[in-house]
């Protein structure tokens, strides 16, 4: 498992590989996460972030897989072959993309900090969903020495996870 409390963000050098904030909010760890399937890391290793504002934006320069038809996640693909999930909040799905903007298409190449979904996070949590947004990296099995953001509050864009490819 990610080891999220007790490894300092970027302790190790030959770090090469950063994955940026893709929200503004409160960095949190997976295992906090009230979904087995992110706390317990079944897709990757990752972060959390309790949104402040209800913007998505592309933490990495790359290509969008997809927007999930019911647009509360995205995958992407960096240009450096790393796959990271955005799912924004729990069980959202089930509001069939009610309170959510899609903004990007599938397919489309985004620059960091281009922006990919909007939704009311406020309208979320008052139709009861927690709007917690996990950010995981799901081809992890490529990389190594993982790192994620100690906790506090993270402003879009800045550095939030860093690994190396393995081998590298």
């Amino acid at each position: 498992m990610f080891d999220f409390q007790s490894r300092l963000f970027g302790e190790d050098e030959g770090i090469t590989i950063k994955i940026l904030s893709p929200i503004e909010g409160e960095v949190v760890p997976l295992s906090q996460v009230a979904d087995p399937t992110f706390s317990q890391e079944l897709l990757g290793p990752g972060i959390a972030i309790k949104p402040l504002k209800g913007r998505v934006v592309s933490p990495v320069k790359g290509t969008v897989n997809q927007v999930f038809k019911t647009k509360h996640a995205v995958v992407l693909t960096s240009d450096d072959g790393v796959e990271v999930l955005i799912h924004i909040g729990i069980d959202t799905v089930k509001l069939d993309g009610e309170f959510f903007k899609r903004v990007v298409t599938d397919g489309a190449r985004v620059d960091v900090g281009d922006a990919l979904v909007e939704f009311d996070e406020k309208a979320i949590g008052l139709a009861g969903f927690d709007t917690v947004v996990p950010i995981i990296i799901c081809n992890s099995e490529k990389y190594e020495q993982f790192h994620g953001h100690k906790g506090g509050i993270v402003k879009e864009r800045e550095a939030v996870m860093s690994f190396k490819r393995k081998g590298a």
